[in-house]
């Protein structure tokens, strides 16, 4: 929800617990982990115009991730196919 809304004060807080609880591998699920609808927390924000959580998940998903986990996180599809460049185009906020 922090990240369809622009919550990037609970996001930080989030990751703030993330980060003193979880392992790395479980670190690296929070920006992987799909919803119902086969969105991730990148998609989410995307499809909302979340300009600011975009820019927050993608600084910390480049100190987590491997290039290869980067790319699944940006290129990832939800239930549509729809990735968060489709999202952005058709909502034209990016």
């Amino acid at each position: 929800m922090a990240t369809e809304k622009g919550g990037i004060e609970v996001l930080q807080k989030l990751w703030d617990w993330a980060k003193e609880l979880l392992t790395q591998e479980e670190l690296k699920n929070v920006f992987l982990n799909v919803d119902e609808c086969e969105r991730t927390a990148w998609n989410m924000a995307a499809e909302n115009g979340q300009i600011e959580v975009l820019n927050t998940l993608w600084e910390w998903a480049k100190e987590l991730l491997t290039q290869e986990e980067l790319n699944n996180m940006f290129l990832a599809k939800d239930e549509c196919e729809r990735t968060a460049w489709h999202m952005a185009a058709k909502k034209d906020q990016i």
